[in-house]
């Protein structure tokens, strides 16, 4: 349950136009769910501001998609990231209106709740390849109610890209850096910028890359100070460290 609805209901229930019993049962999976295969954070709405998303990975079509209708009930949308073609296909049955990001395999039901976007976040990706991670990142975002601008394919092997953006990058409030191989281009857009600048590594590259390790460990050394960093390919990680900056 968001804090809207929530308010709306305790409101109605003081003027009378709902029962207790009745607001009772609106609760009474409040805050939390069982089902056989899982336990709904129905009260992560209040606690945080967003309701609990779903990680799609690992499981069964069929139970994303159990989820996805117990979030609906509580809140009036979803958002679920990894989401495979199967899952995808049954989610839109049930769920025509819903949003399917195919690169970022993000999908998301809005919420008649939907706030006016805040603040916006500038997602750079330092090659075509590490799309998919800063598409999920650029998304989820948006999911948010957030502003995205997208910059793509600007890595350090033609910094000229980059530098003929630098008044897109000023403009945003956040920014966040997506880049495999050696992972170079965080510590150049933090050393250009003031704002909260966010790195997500990416196991895109050859062998010695070692699956995003290397630019893990070049994104953690980054000469630029206060550069923060997020985990390997965790596109969604660096969204919601942004949103949470913006929110306040």
């Amino acid at each position: 349950m968001t804090p809207a609805a929530l308010a709306e209901l305790l409101a109605a229930v003081a003027a009378g136009r709902v029962s207790s019993d009745a607001a009772l049962e609106q609760l009474r999976n409040f805050p939390s769910e069982q089902l056989p295969f899982a336990t709904i954070d129905h009260h992560r709405a209040l606690r945080q501001g967003r309701p609990e998303v779903i990680f799609a990975a690992s499981k069964t079509a069929d139970q994303v998609l159990a989820i996805a209708e117990h979030l609906s009930d509580a809140s009036g949308g979803f958002l679920a990231t990894r989401v495979t073609d199967e899952q995808r296909a049954l989610l839109q049955r049930r769920f025509p209106a819903m949003r399917w990001n195919a690169v970022a395999r993000v999908a998301w039901l809005e919420s008649a709740e939907l706030t006016e976007a805040v603040g916006t976040v500038a997602v750079v990706s330092a090659g075509t390849s590490d799309l998919p991670v800063a598409e999920e990142a650029a998304t989820v975002l948006e999911a948010f109610s957030h502003g995205v601008d997208r910059l793509v394919d600007v890595g350090v092997a033609g910094l000229h890209r980059l530098l003929a953006e630098s008044d897109r990058l000023r403009a945003a409030d956040v920014v966040i850096v997506v880049a495999g191989m050696e992972g170079a281009l965080p510590s150049v857009v933090g050393g250009l910028l003031r704002q909260p600048v966010i790195a997500v590594p990416t196991s895109v590259g050859y062998g010695a890359s070692f699956g995003g390790l290397a630019a893990l460990l070049g994104m953690l050394n980054s000469c630029a100070s206060g550069v923060t960093v997020v985990n390997i390919d965790n596109g969604f990680g660096a969204a919601v460290a942004a949103s949470r900056i913006l929110s306040r």
